[in-house]
């Protein structure tokens, strides 16, 4: 099994490496929150089974590594941290851990968790060389659009449209419930992380942009004095 490891520390990372590396593990070790997403980047190889996450990291903190990660992928994720304190592991665990393990920790409990997350996830199935198989176990699928969240792609009748980050996790979040009704302040906090002061008009943007570049004006509908909400097409 290939396996990331995300640890600032090269002492701690060698001594952990070697020790996964005895017990059949093909480790690649990144130091940073962007080298760990660089190394999940389809071009790097074969996908990689579990990544080992640290949340003391340079530049943005395990925690927003992990919230990138999770809305690019499926890939089991494991936080390896020294922050023991409940609100920590709630967070993690919410954000889409799928497990917390507090440092120190007992070598043959962290294997024997690997193991676990490992056999909870479907392998990933690559497409023949050169193809694109549209959709797969976690695409949403309405009516003529798809969107592959592990992909961060979206395709309307077969054809792929490209938008921006923020137009991405806007429609995957609506998408999610699909005729439910989403407050404005609900959506700026879950896509934009931050409160309703100030960020309407960026909404409203965002939600013109998709409606354009999707050619279906309908899919994302108004409630006047709430919010939006995606409407399947026919």
């Amino acid at each position: 099994m290939r396996l990331l490891l995300v640890e600032d520390d090269d002492h701690v990372a060698a001594a952990l490496s070697a020790v996964l590396a005895r017990h059949g593990f093909d480790v690649t070790h990144a130091r940073s929150g962007e080298e760990a997403l660089e190394a999940l980047l389809p071009a790097t190889g074969a996908p990689f089974g579990v990544v080992l996450l640290d949340l003391g990291l340079p530049g943005q903190d395990g925690f927003e590594v992990c919230d990138r990660i999770r809305k690019r992928t499926a890939m089991p994720v494991i936080m390896v941290t020294a922050r023991a304190d409940t609100r920590s592991k709630i967070h993690g665990l919410n954000l889409g851990a799928d497990d917390y393990v507090v440092k120190p920790y007992d070598t043959g409990e962290l294997l024997a968790r690997i193991h676990a997350v490992a056999r909870r996830t479907p392998p990933a199935e690559s497409p023949p060389a050169g193809q694109h198989d549209p959709g797969g176990p976690n695409a949403l699928r309405l009516g003529p659009v798809i969107i592959e969240v592990p992909t961060r792609r979206v395709s309307v009748n077969g054809t792929t449209v490209p938008l921006t980050r923020k137009e991405f996790d806007l429609l995957a979040l609506l998408a999610q419930r699909p005729g439910v009704v989403f407050r404005r302040e609900q959506i700026i906090s879950e896509v934009w992380r931050t409160s309703w002061e100030g960020t309407g008009r960026t909404l409203e943007v965002h939600v013109a942009s998709l409606r354009s570049k999707l050619g279906l004006p309908a899919l994302i509908e108004t409630v006047r004095g709430v919010g939006y909400r995606l409407v399947v097409p026919a």
